[in-house]
């Protein structure tokens, strides 16, 4: 368990994918680029590419992103935060919004 100050710490936020291009040399990795209302886009490096052949088809979709997560470098390229997603046995679904929202709104 944790405490509710611990889950505010916490910055959740949803973003619109302005971008999505398959790294080469990988068979699970989309380096996305994510507009979170912030003066520019955040470089978000996702295992995801074997959900989404088309990766294209992201681009447009409004997604959540765990956004304080401290950038990590994954095959040379800095990854700003995190995709937040659930598997269901061998399907894989995207966290987002029953409506759109604006870019950046913060989860409450």
């Amino acid at each position: 368990m944790i405490t509710l100050e611990e889950f505010k710490k916490l910055d959740i936020r949803i973003g619109e994918i302005l971008s999505a291009e398959k790294i080469l040399e990988t068979d699970k990795l989309i380096k996305l680029q994510i507009d979170l209302g912030e003066e520019s886009p955040r470089q978000i490096i996702a295992g995801v590419a074997e959900f989404f052949p088309q990766e294209q088809n992201l681009v447009g979709k409004q997604v959540t992103i765990l956004a304080n997560l401290e950038p990590r470098t994954i095959r040379g390229l800095e990854s700003q935060g995190m995709l937040l997603a659930v598997m269901d046995d061998d399907k894989l679904a995207l966290l987002v919004p029953s409506t759109k929202v604006s870019s950046g709104r913060q989860i409450s």
